[in-house]
């Protein structure tokens, strides 16, 4: 980075750095919005999290965290887990089920299951299946590999779990094998074809199979997964299939065995009303399905139970404007007045909130490795002799611009570093010509971008004159592997540094990764009011550490991650507290480029070979020296073991 030259902005800088706290930056980045009491900052100004053991709480700061796994050698980014976030999800929303039976008087029990597919990591499971066992809590499997990895790690006979998803004999086989065990599996119906495979594995094996039919809502849910319910949903019975297979599990004397209604109005519904009206319309079905004969006694909400990313508590996408006590007061509340109204016994529920219980798990943390600079200054560039007409031009701009007049002035600049561009294309005008007229062109913007701040009204095309004036910072991380809904779907999540949070940021950033894509930036962060273009971070000191946290990334990132430009998984280390001290463990090392390699195919040993007989030539050739070859060959190998970001 360019460090400014204006002694007047560099003493401007300054004061406004001194006027500054710990918890000024805490409000800035809304850590206390979007943390859940699990993030906040202490008062040398790092970003801290809240963990448990057995004497009681303690706040750990990240930053001291990132240079404890640092002095062990490991290198950023790395994902943090933090299992005590885990235990604490899975405890609150619990008890939170519980108070609200206890309180409506529900007269049925509350089971919940996770969704493996949100995060399928070994850690993962092994954390909710020994912990969750006080709860009863079960285990959801979409496909065959998700049941299998399921019946390794769950053995509760009073967890439920529970089979969606696309199924073929072997998984239905698997299915009905561990309900003779002693589970209790529940197999649910997600098109009208599966019945008639469930049933003939069922006679083949003599087991009888608890079933349940998922549903197709007409009540959709709202934010980017809402065709998960509705007409258009891709799984899931209409209301005349769900008719047509009661009628045909009653002609075939199994009607007894469909005991579960099952629906999914979408990943994060940020609207407590439209929870309620899913609740509404499948408990009525429920209701019916009871009246046609079918002995039921458990409704699976499904998920939906969303989590606030950008602390507004709002039913913006990336938020909620209900809290989890809410969300199971009202779920609760709605499927007992409709069963009461209907006098059907009050049913069994289970939930699959698995963005809910892991999103505030884990935490991507990485080092900034340089900055571009935004093209603003203070100072007026020179005006060479026998200046051209257009460069002459835009000095007059500067001279005239005042606050009354800066849509004008906006018009002009650009209109004349434009011609400006036109004549160093056609020949008339040279390369300095042209960069001394960008030059006054960015000094321009950067004093209308001043006094915008003094408008009560900002004329509407200066109003993404902010999002241009930004500097790039760039981070040691891969958008595309660590953050792929950021990129996919536009996904915001929390974004801050851990660290130097006692001075003012008072740069406009916006963060780009390593990878040699343009989509590969973070230009979109929590604000206020709305989204946010900029991130206020501080001046990149290049001898010294900067870091940069993401959090929240615990459901879905690190599956849908990709290998984009080869860069692979980041180092994962699990965090917990004893004896008031941050432990780490579960530390699983990142791909390292022979990994990557070998996942497209590559031979790490014949790559080798080819370069080897690649540098032999150059020696034949007498383009290197057969130590020089040595040299190069341990440079090739050293690299293939080395981890696919920056290393420091």
């Amino acid at each position: 980075m360019v460090p400014p030259t204006d002694t007047a902005e560099k003493t401007a800088k300054r004061k406004a750095a001194k006027d500054w706290s710990p918890a000024k930056s805490a409000e800035l980045y809304g850590i206390e919005n979007w943390g859940h009491g699990f993030f906040g900052v202490n008062k040398h100004g790092d970003v801290t999290v809240n963990l448990t053991d057995d004497n009681g709480t303690a706040d750990i700061s990240l930053h001291e965290v990132i240079e404890g796994l640092r002095d062990r050698g490991t290198h950023l980014p790395v994902l943090l887990r933090f299992r005590d976030l885990l235990h604490n999800r899975i405890a609150e929303i619990n008890s939170s089920f519980r108070k609200a039976i206890k309180d409506v008087g529900f007269k049925g029990s509350y089971r919940g299951v996770y969704p493996i597919k949100v995060n399928q990591q070994r850690q993962v499971i092994e954390e909710i299946a020994e912990f969750g066992k006080q709860f009863h809590y079960g285990l959801e499997a979409g496909s065959k590999p998700e049941l299998i990895a399921a019946l390794a790690h769950m053995h509760d006979p009073e967890a439920y779990l529970v089979c969606n998803g696309y199924k073929d004999e072997e998984f239905i086989d698997l299915a009905l094998n561990a309900q003779k065990m002693g589970l209790r599996v529940m197999l649910v119906l997600e098109m009208p074809s599966e019945l008639d495979l469930i049933l003939e594995r069922s006679r083949k094996l003599g087991i009888l199979p608890n079933l349940g039919v998922r549903v197709r809502l007409s009540t959709r849910g709202s934010g980017h997964w809402s065709e998960s319910a509705g007409d258009k949903s891709v799984f899931g019975l209409s209301a005349a299939q769900v008719i047509e297979a009661v009628d045909r599990l009653k002609d075939s004397g199994y009607l007894g065995c469909l005991k579960m209604l099952h629906y999914h109005q979408g990943s994060q519904i940020p609207n407590i009303a439209a929870i309620r009206e899913g609740a509404t319309e499948a408990t009525r079905m429920y209701c019916d399905l009871i009246k046609e004969g079918a002995p039921m006694g458990v409704l699976d909400i499904g998920g939906g139970m969303a989590v606030d990313y950008d602390g507004s508590h709002t039913n913006f996408h990336s938020s909620c404007n209900y809290s989890v006590q809410e969300y199971c007061a009202d779920v609760v509340e709605t499927i007992a007045q409709i069963c009461d109204k209907a006098g059907v016994a009050h049913p069994n529920l289970i939930s699959e909130s698995g963005r809910a219980v892991v999103s505030y798990y884990s935490v991507l943390v990485f080092n900034i490795l340089d900055v571009t600079s935004a093209q603003t200054t203070d100072k007026a560039p020179a005006v060479p002799e026998n200046a051209p007409q257009n460069l002459l031009n835009l000095i007059e701009v500067n001279k005239v611009l005042a606050k009354k007049n800066l849509q004008e002035c906006f018009n002009d600049a650009v209109y004349y570093r434009d011609q400006m561009r036109a004549q160093f294309f056609y020949g008339a005008a040279t390369l300095r010509e042209r960069g001394l007229a960008e030059a006054w062109f960015w000094h321009i913007l950067t004093k209308i971008s001043k006094l915008l701040n003094d408008l009560d009204e900002v004329p509407e095309d200066l109003r993404e004159l902010s999002s241009t004036l930004v500097d790039y910072y760039y981070g040691n991380f891969s958008l595309f592997q660590s953050l792929p809904d950021s990129w996919a779907i536009e996904q915001i999540f929390p974004v801050m540094p851990i660290h130097r949070l006692d001075e003012r940021p008072l740069n406009r950033a916006v963060l780009a990764d390593i990878t040699c894509d343009c989509d590969g930036k973070i230009d979109r962060f929590i604000d206020k009011e709305d989204v946010a273009k900029i991130l206020p971070l501080h001046d990149f000191k290049p001898d010294e550490p900067y870091y940069v946290a993401v959090f929240l990334v615990g459901a879905y990132q690190e599956t849908l991650g990709d290998l984009h430009n080869l860069l692979g998984d980041t180092n994962v280390v699990g965090v917990h507290l004893e004896n008031g001290k941050p432990v780490y463990t579960h530390e699983v090392e990142g791909d390292t480029v022979a990994d990557v390699l070998t996942y497209v195919e590559y031979d790490p040993k014949e790559l080798v070979t080819k370069f080897r007989n690649f540098a032999e030539k150059a020696v034949v050739e007498g383009r290197i020296s057969p130590k020089e070859r040595r040299e190069i060959l341990d440079i090739y190998r050293t690299g293939l073991g080395g981890y696919t970001y920056f290393e420091s």
